[in-house]
């Protein structure tokens, strides 16, 4: 049977099944608040090792950030969402006309591959035995999480006039290397430094959404 969304524009909650910690949760409620829509979006704690927790009916792959609509459809990753909350504020707010759109994708998705790297060196340790860690593994999401950064020190650490999806997801990783690699990242990279306080000063929700454990 195909699956069918009510895509209209809403009236009531909607449902975000996420954690404090998660940066991909964070872009959506950066993105939310961005777009006005924060005051509609009921945030539930997801818990994705819990077989008990709801997460797993709502999204198969038992992820974070899933989205529930009034209907009882989810819709997930955070890129779907995004997009979806960018279409109910009207078209075109985040996420810019032309070839500039694939701009901001791409470096939407840079800036989520350092995001998906850096959760991969937490997991390693988090889920496994020291005796059981793979250096070789580590070395090769270091080298990805170092390289994206290079590229971004590079393009992309020059404030723009108008934010876009691709700054959300940057800001985000970002402030994910603060939380969980110590912002070990400062050190060696001012202009994307300077260029994330610029972003905080733009966008409260940046501080807001912030968690320190």
């Amino acid at each position: 049977m195909k699956a069918r969304l009510s895509l209209s524009r809403f009236s009531h909650m909607l449902i975000l099944r996420t954690s404090p910690a998660s940066p991909f949760g964070r872009k959506v409620k950066i993105a939310a608040s961005l777009l006005g829509l924060s005051d509609r979006i009921e945030l539930v704690v997801a818990d994705t090792t819990n077989p008990d927790d709801t997460i797993r009916q709502q999204n198969p792959l038992g992820k974070i950030p899933t989205l529930v609509l009034e209907n009882g459809e989810t819709l997930y990753d955070s890129r779907v969402i995004i997009e979806y909350l960018d279409y109910l504020a009207g078209g075109g707010k985040i996420y810019p006309a032309g070839d500039e759109r694939f701009l901001a994708l791409r470096q939407q998705a840079l800036a989520d591959g350092i995001m998906d790297a850096a959760l991969l060196q937490v997991y390693e340790g988090r889920f496994r035995p020291a005796e059981r860690h793979e250096p070789k593994w580590v070395e090769l999401q270091v080298g990805k999480v170092q390289r994206a950064l290079d590229y971004a020190e590079g393009h992309y650490a020059t404030p723009a006039a108008d934010l876009h999806v691709g700054h959300i997801a940057l800001a985000c990783a970002l402030g994910y290397l603060d939380l969980r690699m110590g912002g070990r990242w400062r050190d060696s990279y001012p202009r994307l430094v300077a260029w994330l306080a610029d972003f905080e000063a733009r966008v409260p929700a940046f501080a807001k959404t912030r968690v320190t454990a």
